[in-house]
């Protein structure tokens, strides 16, 4: 800390309560007042510094009696910045450092203790310190900006704040070996909860190994918002500190001034409107200066900030914002993170909130590789879409870019699957917005539907109330052919799914089970060349990018339409079961019959084997 001491001491300066005098030979002839104190001094010093005491002395020039000024009570600084002036026109020495000289420069301002009075009067000489030696200090330079916070408007005219922002915001952009600043001396001492969540971080010798050019955001992080901003705002026009960087400064600002871990619940009375105002407005200034780049920031502290905008009821370009940037990365995400409170109170959590994160996500411009064209009518499709002429190259290079959409894609669809287990799980939640966000993904991104039966699943036992037709709009999503054996075996004993569900689900498991054992000549060739297919889209997924369903045909004695089919042997029996299931839909037949053939998963296996060894018999016959 840089110190200034000012004049010799030739009178000594008595304190009392409530008068306040210099120890002289000389009888006082003068009296300031300044909130309720009184300062027996003489004019001959006062005036021959102060300008502005001497036009009052002036209109009043009687010397018999005492001249009585009184200052304002706004007075810069106060008492002691007074104190320190009027001490300096006595010729009384005086310390000047980081902490006082904003005051003490601003009161100088108002007393007019300029050049035109004196020369090397008190406004030179600090302005002289304040630039040769605080704005040098990076300690002094941060400490003499928050006390320009007590004089705004003056420290703002006097351009004392600009000047320390554009000092602090220089050194930043040094590199550190060059401030010859020791990181122990500058931080803040005892605190190493730098994480946005409030739990204790490593300690600060692994961090300044880890992060040596980021020494300087702990202590920025101890100014408020407006002159942080401000800061921020010199040091990224600068462009020499990388936005990872910025992001990290950004994340320990935010763990330093908003709530611990974000959690504001409710935004209730226990928060008063106006300290919710002061967060709502720190967190949008943080928004506003989060760095472009993709990954500059986790999508961690991205989405609690998310969190804290939407309980904050913060404006709807910062929530947007974040959600953009959110869904950008999302494939960072976790489930735990995405479950954002709900502010509006219709459902447990913010789904509305989540749907525009994804929405951005899968707007990215980013389209799934597919495998090379095989056919010439394939690639004339292909060709007419694109509008590049080299279609060959191109088709390398799409594969290429696009490799990591793909790998961000199958995440974000598990993601996506194991959110919806949660959020399923709420009874308020409309059977609407669990389809959206069930139908959002592609179908090559999910290449098993465990997940998303395990969702349909709690769905169903939280909405026990839907109507068949809601049920089955839910179940449509579902592919039964994607299901494993431990899937299907609950599903075919499910009592909530749709029939149809289930005898797709059974249809496939025996099938798969068929095959497995090596019992491929019985099943009939388009079911053998649906399961192969299936097969196939399943590893085209793993390492290409197959968008495309199979559509089951009019023929497929294992599709639903199939079973309807006159032609498919199989389903005869099953047939009017099916059709029963119809009629009961439009409410001509009980619910009963339908339970009763749910419930019993022994019955349709039993009868599903039959079927089976029926059709076999049948080919054997016309072999």
């Amino acid at each position: 800390m840089k110190f200034m001491k000012l004049g010799s001491k030739p009178d000594t300066f008595n304190t009392a309560q409530a008068v306040r005098s210099v120890t002289s030979d000389v009888s006082y002839d003068i009296i300031i007042q300044l909130k309720g104190y009184k300062y027996l001094l003489h004019k001959f010093p006062l005036l021959s510094k102060c300008l502005r005491l001497q036009k009052p002395c002036t209109e009043s020039p009687d010397s018999s009696t005492h001249q009585i000024i009184q200052l304002p009570a706004d007075f810069p600084g106060g008492i002691e910045a007074f104190e320190l002036c009027a001490k300096f026109c006595y010729g009384i020495t005086i310390t000047i450092s980081a902490y006082n000289i904003v005051a003490t420069r601003c009161a100088a301002e108002y007393l007019q203790m300029t050049e035109e009075a004196e020369k090397g009067n008190l406004i030179y000489k600090l302005e002289v310190f304040l630039n040769s030696c605080i704005l040098q200090g990076w300690k002094d330079s941060i400490v003499t900006l928050q006390t320009t916070k007590a004089f705004p408007g003056w420290s703002e005219d006097l351009a004392i704040t600009s000047r320390c922002i554009e000092a602090i915001a220089s050194k930043v952009l040094t590199h550190p070996s060059k401030t010859g600043l020791s990181h122990s001396c500058s931080r803040r001492g005892g605190r190493d909860d730098v994480s946005f969540n409030g739990s204790n971080g490593v300690p600060d010798s692994a961090k300044h190994k880890n992060s040596s050019k980021g020494w300087w955001a702990e202590d920025v992080a101890e100014l408020g918002i407006d002159l942080y901003w401000r800061i921020m705002i010199a040091i990224k026009a600068g462009g020499r500190v990388p936005s990872s960087l910025i992001g990290e400064a950004l994340q320990i600002y935010a763990s330093r001034w908003l709530p611990s871990k974000l959690v504001i619940p409710e935004v209730d009375s226990d928060i008063s409107g106006e300290k919710t105002s002061k967060y709502r407005l720190l967190l949008e200034s943080i928004v506003s200066l989060l760095p472009a780049a993709r990954g500059s920031v986790s999508c961690s502290f991205l989405l609690k900030l998310l969190r804290a905008a939407n309980l904050l009821n913060a404006s709807s370009s910062s929530k947007m914002e974040l959600a953009r940037r959110v869904g950008m990365q999302l494939e960072e995400a976790t489930v735990k993170d995405l479950l954002i409170p709900s502010s509006m109170g219709e459902t447990r959590f913010d789904v509305d909130l989540f749907m525009a994160i994804l929405e951005q996500f899968l707007s990215q411009g980013q389209s799934p590789p597919t495998s090379p064209p095989r056919t010439k009518g394939r690639f004339e499709r292909r060709r007419r879409s694109r509008s590049a002429e080299n279609i060959n190259v191109e088709f390398q290079e799409s594969r290429r870019s696009s490799s990591a959409s793909h790998s961000s894609k199958l995440k974000v669809a598990k993601l996506v699957d194991r959110y919806l287990q949660e959020i399923a799980r709420d009874s308020s939640l409309p059977l609407s917005k669990m389809m959206a966000i069930a139908e959002a993904i592609p179908e090559f991104a999910r290449v098993d539907h465990d997940d998303l039966y395990k969702a349909i699943d709690t769905y169903l036992k939280a909405h026990q109330d839907l109507s068949k037709s809601e049920r089955k709009r839910l179940c449509r999503v579902l592919d039964c052919k994607k299901l494993s054996m431990e899937a299907c075996m609950h599903a075919a004993q499910n009592e909530l799914l749709p029939l149809r569900v289930v005898v797709q689900v059974l249809f496939f498991e025996h099938a798969r089970a068929a095959m497995a054992a090596g019992k491929v000549a019985d099943l009939p060739a388009n079911i053998k060349a649906l399961l192969t297919t299936q097969e196939d889209d399943t590893s085209r997924a793993a390492g290409s990018f197959s968008t495309t369903t199979i559509a089951p045909t009019a023929d497929d004695q294992w599709s639903v339409s199939g079973l309807k089919s006159p032609k498919s042997k199989l389903s005869n029996s099953l047939k009017i079961k099916l059709t029963e299931d119809e009629l009961e839909e439009n409410g001509i037949m009980k619910a009963s019959k339908l339970k009763n053939l749910c419930t019993i998963p022994s019955r349709p296996k039993r009868m599903f084997c039959k079927l089976l060894s029926m059709n076999k018999a049948g080919n054997d016959q016309k072999n």
